[in-house]
Order: structure tokens, then sequence, then C-alpha cells
């Protein structure tokens, strides 16, 4: 539950639990953990892309990860809380990546229902993001979350506030988002929903590659069941209640402490 920052030569040691509500304490233990899923399932990018939370009780405050960072190295202690101007709210020597802090900023801001929004590059997620037709109806995985899902077109590394307004209004009121020759996006009104979201998008994105990897004809479901499908994938809350608490408990019987708990020495 220690974080630790310099001051001059000197190495402050902090417990951060003791400084912030059990409330923020919590949602820091559940951010935490959905990092490490992120490198368990093969979606991570080393140091790159970025999972955010909204600080219970607060308007314009949230956690996000310390650039540098490895997300098997994320603990409790050591995600830095920042402000909506992009102010550093925690006492630490880390600091946040520019481009995770203008998608998430954007999206905080704009959306009250946005409590947890994570972005990802992974293999899968490019590829499909490359496609001018971006997720198609192969799987019923696909046809569950296709109809939910925004595209952002490409603007280069997302560093600049003008494409705020442009990267909400593409999302309008979806919980997905495909930002094209980029990566994935899924928010949600908790850490469960948004870790839902962004497994059933990976996982048709993962569907897709491999079907398209083979030279066979593709077998093509009929409208009327994509149709049922789509409104069938309306609703994942039942499906979020009962997923994120097991993975919960798979990633603390692989790890039951670190996360939790301790934390690495800040970068110097």
């Amino acid at each position: 539950m220690v974080a630790n920052y310099r001051e001059g030569n000197n190495v402050i040691m902090v417990d951060v639990k003791a400084t912030v509500s059990k409330e923020e304490w919590e949602m820091r233990v559940d951010l935490a953990a959905f990092y490490r899923t992120i490198p368990y399932f093969g979606w991570d990018d080393l140091i790159f892309t970025h999972i955010s939370a909204k600080v219970p009780g607060t308007e314009d405050h949230f956690l996000i990860n310390p650039y540098g960072f490895l997300f098997e190295e994320i603990t409790a202690s050591n995600l830095v809380k920042v402000d909506l101007n992009g102010k550093i709210i925690s006492e630490t020597n880390n600091f946040i990546n520019p481009a995770g802090f203008t998608i998430h900023s954007a999206i905080h801001e704009a959306r009250e229902d946005a409590h947890c929004i994570v972005h990802l590059h992974s293999n899968d997620g490019v590829a499909v993001a490359s496609l001018k037709d971006g997720l198609l109806p192969l799987s019923q995985t696909g046809m569950l979350v296709r109809s939910q899902i925004a595209y952002h077109d490409y603007e280069g590394v997302a560093l600049f506030d003008e494409e705020k307004e442009r990267l909400v209004n593409d999302l309008g009121e979806n919980k997905l988002m495909i930002l094209r020759n980029h990566g994935t996006l899924a928010m949600g009104t908790n850490v469960a929903e948004a870790f839902t979201n962004i497994y059933f998008l990976e996982k048709a994105c993962t569907y897709q590659v491999r079907a398209m990897a083979g030279s066979l004809e593709f077998n093509q479901p009929s409208d009327e069941a994509i149709e049922t499908t789509r409104q069938q994938g309306q609703a994942r809350e039942m499906a979020a209640a009962l997923l994120w608490p097991a993975v919960r408990r798979k990633m603390e019987s692989l790890d039951p402490v670190s996360y939790t708990h301790l934390t690495l020495p800040t970068k110097a």
C-alpha cells in the first residue's frame, strides 16, 4: 500500500491507502486488476495504451497508469490521479501518457456514464481497425456488439485538444469504438462493464482475423439471425456482473498480493 516519490535526494514513502477514501482505494484495486488482465489475454502493447477510472465522489478526477510501466507492474498504489486539465493530483514523480490523457479526458468530461475507459493496441484489434469495413458479422460475438461500435478516423497520434470534440462526437452514445488504423476502445459505468465490453470487442476482432486468414468462403448468417443477435447483445449487465468477479478471482490466483498492495519504486 506504499508508494514512493522523490523530494530532492530523499525518497518519500506514502501509504496511499491511508490518504484516499475507502471508495477510491476500492476503485484503485479494481482498476489495477483490470490492468493485469491485459497482458494475461495478450492485448498489451508494452508501456503504451491505457485504462482509466473516475475517482468516486469527484466530478473531474480520474486514475490512469504511470507512463513507462508495463501493465503487469501497475498496482493500486502507483496509479496516477489527474484532473481534466491534466494536473496530477497524486504525490508522485511519475507522469502520464499525453495521448492517453487526450483520449480519456475527452470522454470523461463529455460522458457522465464513462466511469471506466480502456484503449488498446492489440494485434487483432489494430488489424480490424485497419480494414475499410471494420468489424464484420462473421461470429456470434461480432454480431452481439457490431451495431454498438462507433468509428473514429485516424488523425495521427492523439496529442492535440482539437481532436477531442471529433472523438466525442464520433463516439456518440455508444460504449464501443474502433479507432481506425489505431486500435479499440470501450467504456462502462464501472470496471466490470468496461472489461466486458472490451473483452467482447477484442474476441470478435480475433475471430474475424482468424477467419480471414483462411482461403475458404465465409458462411454468411441470415439478416434475421444478425438482427436477432444484435437485439440479444443490447444488455450485457448480467454478463458483466458474473464475468468480472470470475476474472478478479483469476487475477488473484495468479498474483494474490502485488497489484492490490505493493508498488515498484517510481521512476527517478
